[in-house]
């Protein structure tokens, strides 16, 4: 690349970090105090609610004994998640936790937003994550963070290269945007549509209670023959079994369902996991199986209306106990549902698997989309920094 250099930061920033701040002196109000968690939030955000202040006392006596960032500088987090940059602005006062947050102070040598931008590029994210790696908590000393290899343009460029990078990631954030709110439209729309089924008043439908139409089957069963079924085996709000079909035995005791059940996890945070087996097996004693009688109750309809919202916030009302919360079964067998005749019953079954395979066609079309924003993303910042960045061929 005609003109690009290779720097290393040290000699485009004084690499370093603050004073030493004592829990002692963390205050309620005052100076803000960031640590590498607020740092990762203004990186992304541009704002942190902070939580934790030190004095003005302290702040004025730290900022004259080694200073404080400034306009065009850059903190950067150094624990945790590392490398997220936050470029400090005209209106910013705060001060920062000392090896949990490295602050560059521009030298006057290159353009902070260049750097910025440098630092999501998977080339120097590399540099950031390399011997980090395998510690309990990832970590990016200043002596490697002085090591980062920056490949840099002239001066002019760079300031083309960020131009160019505001406008393409400001119209892909734009385009995702608008992909994230078609995705939440499109579930909210299905669970719009799968509550006023349940709400609706219709001649010809019954009140009952869960358990006048149900049975709470808890049989326990022994057989290691039969497949097992954990929480963890079934997908969220889809009726779905995940989990390895083959038979396993248990030492505790386990309940049996076959496909007349309907298999309810009770345990937060797993209450809207409910399972529809096609086959003969045995679950954990936290799921729960019910058995809707065949002759006034769908298994599809019940399954519907167990995942629907206002039947989970009701079930949801139920949890006892503090440290892992559980529906109480018995109270939600005291439920009310309306069920209108088998017939109409199948029909509004077929109906809402039909609406819920359209919604989740949507919703995949809608994550692709996400999913191709983010790797167009890595794909410009690619070539921003290897010297192809032309602002035609970006968007």
């Amino acid at each position: 690349m005609k003109g690009w250099e290779i720097k290393k930061l040290s000699q485009l920033f004084d690499v370093k970090s603050s004073r030493r701040v004592h829990q002692a002196d963390w205050k309620s109000s005052g100076i803000p105090f960031y640590r590498a968690r607020e740092v990762v939030k203004l990186a992304k955000d541009g704002i942190v609610e902070n939580e934790l202040f030190i004095s003005e006392e302290l702040y004025e006596q730290f900022t004259k004994e080694k200073g404080a960032p400034k306009t065009g500088d850059i903190i950067v987090s150094a624990v945790g998640t590392l490398g997220q940059c936050y470029l400090v602005k005209d209106s910013d006062k705060f001060y920062f936790k000392d090896a949990s947050v490295l602050w560059f102070e521009n030298s006057g040598k290159v353009n902070s937003r260049y750097i910025e931008y440098a630092f999501k590029a998977d080339s120097i994210l590399a540099q950031v994550m390399d011997g980090s790696m395998g510690a309990t908590v990832g970590t990016l000393t200043i002596s490697r963070a002085k090591d980062i290899e920056i490949p840099l343009p002239p001066l002019p460029e760079q300031q083309r290269i960020v131009a160019i990078l505001d406008e393409a990631f400001a119209t892909i954030a734009k385009a995702k945007t608008n992909a994230e709110q078609n995705l939440k439209n499109a579930k909210e729309l299905f669970e719009s549509y799968l509550q006023g089924v349940f709400e609706n008043k219709v001649d010809g439908w019954e009140e009952k209670t869960l358990g006048e139409v149900c049975e709470y089957d808890k049989n326990s069963n022994k057989r290691d023959d039969l497949p097992y079924v954990g929480l963890e085996d079934i997908q969220s709000n889809t009726g779905i079994f995940i989990g390895p079909f083959e038979p396993r035995s248990m030492k505790s005791l386990t309940f049996y369902f076959n496909n007349d059940h309907v298999l309810y996890g009770r345990l937060r945070p797993y209450l809207n996991k409910v399972l529809l087996p096609d086959f003969e097996g045995h679950c954990s004693t936290e799921i729960f199986p019910i058995k809707p009688k065949k002759s006034v109750l769908d298994r599809g309809f019940l399954f519907r209306w167990l995942i629907a919202a206002e039947t989970m916030k009701k079930i949801n009302a139920t949890w006892t106990g503090a440290t892992l919360p559980r529906a109480n079964m018995n109270a939600v067998l005291d439920f009310k549902i309306n069920i209108p005749p088998l017939k109409e019953q199948n029909k509004i079954v077929q109906k809402l698997d039909a609406l819920s395979a359209e919604t989740k066609k949507l919703e995949a079309i809608y994550l692709q989309k996400i999913n191709d924003l983010e790797e167009l993303k890595k794909s410009i910042l690619q070539k921003a920094f290897s010297g192809e960045l032309n602002l035609n061929a970006v968007i």
